[in-house]
C-alpha cells in the first residue's frame, strides 16, 4: 500500500506515508530471547506479523540418534531451560514404555513432586518477568526470591539449578536424602504464603490492567488451528490438561484442578499462571503426604550395561509447563533411537503471534509477546 497527499498553494509540500518493515530482534544468544519478528506497519499499527525462528537451532534430534538412552536424557533436558525436569519425564516415560518396565512407587511419586515444584520455578519466572516487560521492576524481585527458596530443594536433591538429570531409565538417580521431605514441606509453605504479595503487586494494578486487558485475544478456534496449548489455551476456555485428561504418573490418584479462563487476553493468562501456581503447590503437599506413608523400596530399576529397547514405536506426551511436550520414539532395536521427533510447547505457541499481533499497536506487541510464556530454546530444537 502507498498513499500521498500533495498540497496546493503557496508553501505547499508534498506528504508521502507508507508501510515499513520492523524487525524486532534477533538478540544476541545470552539475553534469552533469539527470536525475530517481522511487521509490517501501517503508522503505528501493526498490518502484518511472522515470526522467524532458527536462529539457536542446536539440530537436537538428530543428536538424539546417535547418543543411547542415558545420554539423550541430558540433551532433552537443555531445550526448555526452564523446564529442566519436566523435560526429562517425556524421554523416560517412552523408553520405559518400550521396555515394559514398571517402575517403583516411590519413584512415580517422587517424579510427580518433582514435576510439580518444576513447575512452580517456570511459572515464578514468567510471572515476575511479565510485568517487568510491562515497566514494572518490583515483581521480579518477589518472584525470584521464592524461586530460590524452590531451587533450594530441587538443589539438594539433584545438584542441579537448571539441568537437574535426576531421571533415569527405571527411576530415578538416588534416594531422597535425610529430612529433604520436611524441608520440601516448608518451602512449598513459604511460597505459599508469599503468592498473595505477588497477586496484590499487580493482579488488580491499574497500569497492568490498562495494558493487559482486552489486548491480544486469542479466540478458541485459532488456538485448535496452531495447536496451542497450555496456560495460553487454557485463559481462552480450552478446558484440557494432560495431568487430568490422560493422566501419567501418579496423577490419576491426585485432584488435578484445572483452571480455565474465557477472555482469551493478557490479563486471563497472567491469571492462569498465577492459579496454576497455587494448584502446583497444592499438589506438590500432596505428593509429600503420599511419600511419607510409602513404606521403605527401591527408587529404581537396575539396568543392563548396554541399555537396548526393543523394535517398535510409541509417543509419550506430558503438560509442561508452557504447554504439551511430545516425544514421538522409534526402535530399530539398538542402543540409541532410530529416531526421536520432539513436539515442544513454545513452537506452536509462538506461531500464533502472526494471527494475534495484525490490528495492534507497536506498544502493545510487548504486552502480547511477553504474555505467549515461551522458551526460544523449546522453539529452536
Amino acid at each position: 500500500m502507498e498513499e500521498r497527499v500533495v498540497g496546493i498553494g503557496a508553501g505547499a509540500k508534498e506528504l508521502a506515508t507508507e508501510d515499513m518493515i520492523l524487525n524486532i530482534g534477533p538478540q544476541h544468544p545470552s539475553t534469552h530471547g533469539v527470536l525475530r519478528l517481522r511487521l509490517t506497519l501501517d503508522g503505528e499499527r501493526i498490518a502484518t506479523a511472522e515470526p522467524i525462528i532458527g536462529y539457536m537451532h542446536r539440530g537436537a534430534e538428530k543428536l538424539f540418534e546417535v547418543r543411547d538412552y542415558r545420554q539423550i536424557i541430558m540433551l532433552a533436558n537443555r531445550h526448555d531451560w526452564l523446564s529442566g525436569f519436566a523435560n526429562e519425564l517425556g524421554v523416560v516415560i517412552a523408553t520405559e514404555r518400550m521396555l515394559g518396565m514398571e517402575i517403583p512407587a516411590r519413584a512415580v511419586w517422587t517424579r510427580t513432586l518433582l514435576a510439580e515444584l518444576n513447575r512452580v520455578l517456570s511459572h515464578l519466572m514468567f510471572l515476575g518477568s511479565y510485568p517487568l516487560e510491562l515497566g514494572a521492576i518490583t515483581p521480579i524481585f518477589y518472584a525470584f526470591n521464592e524461586r530460590e527458596r524452590i531451587q533450594g530443594v530441587m538443589e539438594e536433591i539433584s545438584g542441579g539449578r537448571m539441568h537437574y538429570m535426576f531421571n533415569r531409565v527405571g527411576g530415578l538417580k538416588e534416594e531422597l536424602p535425610a529430612g529433604w521431605l520436611d524441608r520440601v514441606t516448608a518451602a512449598v509453605a513459604a511460597t505459599r504464603a508469599k503468592v498473595p504479595d505477588i497477586e496484590d503487586l499487580i493482579l488488580d494494578n491499574e497500569i497492568f490492567l490498562a495494558r493487559t486487558r482486552g489486548v491480544g485475544v486469542l479466540d478458541r478456534e485459532t488456538i485448535m488451528q496452531y495447536g496451542v496449548s497450555g496456560p495460553i489455551a487454557r485463559a481462552s476456555g480450552v478446558d484440557f490438561d494432560l495431568r487430568r485428561d490422560q493422566p501419567y504418573l501418579a496423577y490419576d490418584e491426585l485432584p488435578v484442578k484445572v483452571v480455565t479462563r474465557t477472555a482469551g487476553d493478557c490479563h486471563a493468562r497472567f491469571e492462569v499462571l498465577l492459579d496454576q501456581l497455587k494448584v502446583s503447590l497444592d499438589l506438590a503437599d500432596a505428593c509429600v503426604e503420599r511419600l511419607r506413608s510409602l513404606p521403605p523400596g527401591p527408587i529404581n530399576q537396575r539396568l543392563p550395561k548396554v541399555l537396548k529397547v526393543p523394535e517398535g514405536h510409541t509417543y509419550a506426551w506430558t503438560e509442561n509447563p508452557l504447554g504439551i511436550n511430545g516425544y514421538y520414539l522409534v526402535s530399530k532395536g539398538d542402543k540409541t533411537p532410530w529416531r526421536m521427533k520432539l513436539r515442544s510447547a513454545s513452537y506452536n505457541n509462538i506461531q500464533v503471534l502472526r494471527e494475534m499481533l495484525p490490528g495492534h499497536l507497536v506498544a502493545d506487541m510487548v504486552a502480547i509477546l511477553g504474555s505467549m510464556f515461551f522458551v526460544v530454546g523449546d522453539i529452536d530444537k
